[in-house]
């Protein structure tokens, strides 16, 4: 079943948010990962959600998704993303 990682992106520092961009996009391709949706083109239909960014990265598994967020080389950029964005994400089993 596959695994889709849904996020809602706030960016505070674009400059270090593309860093970190450019770094996670290799960490998760070598975990199958592919990007389904990145977009800051995003408009409320409905309900009081207003996301200024969305990222849809989907994954052939939930432990491939799990293996990637916690392996040694996207926690060494995690920071990137802590201090350069406010974000929520879920993940969905599908």
């Amino acid at each position: 079943m596959a695994a889709f990682f849904l996020a809602d992106i706030e960016v505070l520092d674009e400059d270090l948010y593309q860093e970190y961009v450019r770094q996670a996009a290799s960490v998760i391709s070598a975990y199958g990962g592919k990007y389904v949706i990145r977009s800051s083109e995003v408009a409320p239909f409905s309900g009081d959600w207003r996301p200024d960014r969305i990222l849809v990265v989907r994954f052939p598994d939930r432990a491939a998704l799990d293996a990637c967020f916690g392996s040694p080389d996207y926690q060494t950029i995690r920071h990137l993303r802590e201090q350069s964005t406010r974000s929520r994400a879920v993940v969905i089993e599908y």
